[in-house]
Formats: C-alpha cells, sequence, structure tokens
C-alpha cells in the first residue's frame, strides 16, 4: 500500500540533518566549558604561571610582562654585564644575596639567575614599591656617576640596583630586588611561578 511506502533517502537525509545539527550543538556547548579551563585574567593575576618567549631577545636587551599583577622584567645579559658584577660587589648592602626571601634557593647568588645571561625580576623598588628605570649606560654617560657599570635606578627616592638586582648601599631600599620563582621550559621560553622540576 502506498501508505506503507518508506522514502529511505528522506528518512537517510534527515537522520544526516539531525546528526549535524547535535554534533554542532554539543561542540557550541563543550567551547564555554573547555575555555573556563584556562586561567581567567583574575587567575592569572592571583599567580597562575605565565609563559615569556626570549626567542627574539637579542643581548642587552631587555622585556617586560606582568605576573601577579607585578611588572617581571627578563634582561639579556652580556659578557662584559656579567664582567662587570665583580666590579661593584663591595658597593652593594647584599653581594651574596643573603637576604633569603628576595630570591629562590636555586639561582646563583652572584647572578641572581638560572642562567647567567638571563635575568628574571620583578620591577618593583623593594623601598616603597616604586618602578625602577633601566640604565645601562656606563660611567659619566649614564648620569649616575663615573663608577657606574649599569643597572637599575629608582627615580622616586633614588634607589640603585647593579646588573643582577643587587642594591646598592646607602640607599632607601632595604633588599636586593625580587626573583620570583621560574624555570626554562626550553631554550626559548622562560614560565615564571614555577620552580625548576625536582625543586620544591
Amino acid at each position: 500500500m502506498a501508505e506503507d511506502h518508506v522514502d529511505k533517502h528522506r528518512r537517510r537525509f534527515l537522520t544526516a540533518v539531525t546528526a549535524g545539527v547535535g554534533a554542532v550543538g554539543g561542540i557550541a556547548a563543550a567551547v564555554p566549558f573547555v575555555a573556563s579551563m584556562s586561567p581567567s585574567a583574575r587567575a592569572r593575576a592571583a599567580g597562575a604561571p605565565i609563559r615569556i618567549d626570549i626567542s627574539k631577545l637579542e643581548v642587552g636587551q631587555m622585556i617586560r610582562e606582568e605576573w601577579r599583577g607585578k611588572p617581571v622584567w627578563v634582561l639579556k645579559r652580556s659578557e662584559e654585564m656579567l664582567a662587570s658584577l665583580d666590579a661593584v660587589e663591595d658597593e652593594l648592602l647584599d653581594p651574596q644575596s643573603e637576604v633569603a626571601s628576595q630570591q629562590p634557593d636555586y639561582v646563583d647568588a652572584e647572578f641572581r639567575s638560572v642562567e647567567p645571561e638571563v635575568l628574571v625580576l620583578v620591577g618593583i623598588c623593594t623601598h616603597l614599591g616604586c618602578a625602577p628605570v633601566q640604565n645601562f649606560a656606563i660611567g659619566a654617560q649614564s648620569g649616575l656617576g663615573e663608577d657606574w657599570q649599569g643597572g637599575f635606578f629608582c627615580p622616586c627616592h633614588g634607589s640603585k640596583f647593579d646588573l643582577a638586582g643587587r642594591v646598592y648601599k646607602g640607599v632607601p631600599a632595604p633588599t636586593n630586588l625580587v626573583v620570583p620563582p621560574h624555570r626554562f621550559e626550553n631554550g626559548t621560553t622562560i614560565v615564571v611561578g614555577e620552580d625548576p622540576q625536582g625543586v620544591a
């Protein structure tokens, strides 16, 4: 009979359309769920680790990022910059980085870094939380005296820090600039906010 006749092509078409609409709906529902798994801006500000690409960072250059609402500096130091660290030790308040709260245990005390040439600092003066500026010029060109070997200067109250973020004697800042927890994910990426594997 005519009413018993089933249009199989139409049935297949409707089944395919229904399945397609269901799949699109499932994906649409999953997108916000998956997106919610990545840290929000608030979570990142609260301390979620950040990745910093240093693949294009040239020697002598510094880049600025933000972690936990604070500026983070990454400086790629030259051989000359590293050599200058010994020259200023007698002028520093804490040359061996003995104030333990200012850097993780796994950073080198002199270079204050995991890899000597790459310095990672929180760019906040330890006096009153002002923002120091980089001054990598040497000697009289720096405006900070003939003996200046390059570093960071806080124009608010005159605190000075060397190229490892170590504080000079006789300035308002009481301690070195903070080195945040960080690790090298690979040769071109630093993760700030995480310690290296195997370090608690």
